[in-house]
């Protein structure tokens, strides 16, 4: 056996859209190579473009995967993060509003910086132990539920194929000529025309997935899903924008939104508190630009080790108290239906998270010391 290295994403030389279609072309050749792969890459440049031409049109599109392309988008609305982390495949490593402080402007600043200090003494009165850092840290965490998504304040290192780039812009080409225009997809459009504009110097025209009907799969346009539970799952339930970022990270499960009536996810830590009417009243006045607290109805689907992967991960007090919370609901409904239908192996399995923080289980080692250990599940922070 022998394995060498033949084509790399180099930070000293950037491929352009040519020299991407060109080796895509030429791996196309491996597939009926009569001879060695070092002839192909000696091939004219004639019978190369010839084979660019017939993979296009004939829909082999997956000889354009060899080429994966890391872009850096700077100072980009949530959403569009959002819309390109719910493809597969791909890296990202993004700016994290639970961690820094997020540049806004105008009321949405002003509000932003004003319940990051009422988090801030709310957090200190109830966990007195907690450090400045994390208090900081915590208060940010909540107050970024206020932020639109889409105010421009992301930034991120994304990661994919040839391909896959090519049939992101052709889908944005797609929701703004199809999607009805409302508050909502208007924006979303707004933001699609740029990132377009943006991404023109890779656009290939003829590198489109249109036979195989797809779609970004962010958007869901059925109003209802089956409740199932088993071998794969699929549930729904209301959670924020800024939720469904973070579960978006589980790339292996399947997430869609769609936007009903307008609500408010409160923080734990002021609900049913003097601050929650308050809170509430500061969301609306910023719901024109959809903060990132908005309720949406989100659709989970995927297998039964995927979610007990994502149990592993958020059942944590490290996780977004939300995600945590939302994830033990799923997880109790999961193992009571498997329970009743006798799902035995599939219960077995999944049980012993019913316990809460990972932390309880009998096989993890935690390196990382925590403040809520293994009581976790009840915090408000």
């Amino acid at each position: 056996m022998k394995i060498r290295t033949i084509a790399t994403s180099s930070m000293e030389q950037f491929m352009t859209r040519e020299q991407a279609l060109a080796f895509g072309g030429k791996a196309a050749g491996v597939c009926y190579m009569a001879n060695s792969l070092k002839d192909i890459f000696k091939e004219s440049a004639e019978k190369t473009d010839s084979r660019i031409k017939r993979t296009l049109e004939s829909g082999h599109h997956s000889v354009y995967e060899h080429m994966y392309f890391t872009i850096y988008l700077e100072g980009i609305p949530k959403i569009l993060a959002m819309i390109l982390n719910n493809e597969k495949a791909y890296v990202t490593s993004e700016k994290s509003a639970r961690y820094t402080t997020m540049k806004t402007s105008g009321l949405e600043e002003k509000l932003y910086n004003e319940w990051i200090k009422i988090f801030e003494r709310e957090i200190k009165s109830h966990y007195k132990n907690l450090s400045d850092t994390k208090v900081s840290k915590l208060a940010k965490e909540n107050a970024r539920y206020l932020i639109s998504v889409f105010t421009p304040s992301t930034n991120m290192l994304y990661t994919t194929s040839f391909r896959q780039l090519n049939y992101i812009l052709h889908w944005c080409e797609d929701y703004i000529r199809e999607e009805k225009d409302n508050d909502f997809t208007i924006k979303v459009k707004n933001v699609l025309k740029e990132f377009l504009a943006k991404m023109s110097w890779i656009y290939v025209v003829e590198l489109s997935i249109k036979p195989k009907t797809k779609k970004l799969s962010l958007f869901d346009d059925r109003k209802a899903h089956n409740e199932q539970f088993g071998e794969c799952y699929c549930t729904t339930y209301k959670g924020t924008m800024a939720q469904l970022a973070q579960a978006q990270r589980h790339r292996t499960i399947s997430y869609t939104m769609r936007l009903d009536e307008e609500e408010y996810y409160v923080p734990q830590i002021i609900k049913d508190t003097v601050y929650e009417e308050t809170w509430i009243e500061d969301m609306k006045k910023l719901g024109a630009n959809f903060p990132q607290g908005r309720l949406v109805s989100i659709c989970e689907r995927g297998k039964y080790e995927d979610f007990i992967l994502k149990c592993e991960e958020r059942l944590c007090s490290q996780a977004q108290l939300e995600i945590m919370h939302q994830t033990y609901d799923t997880l109790i409904k999961y193992t009571r239906s498997c329970f009743e239908n006798n799902e035995k192996e599939i219960y077995e399995a999944l049980k012993p998270h019913l316990k809460g923080s990972r932390c309880n289980l009998p096989y993890w080692k935690c390196k990382t010391p925590c403040t809520f250990g293994k009581d976790a599940i009840f915090r408000k922070i």
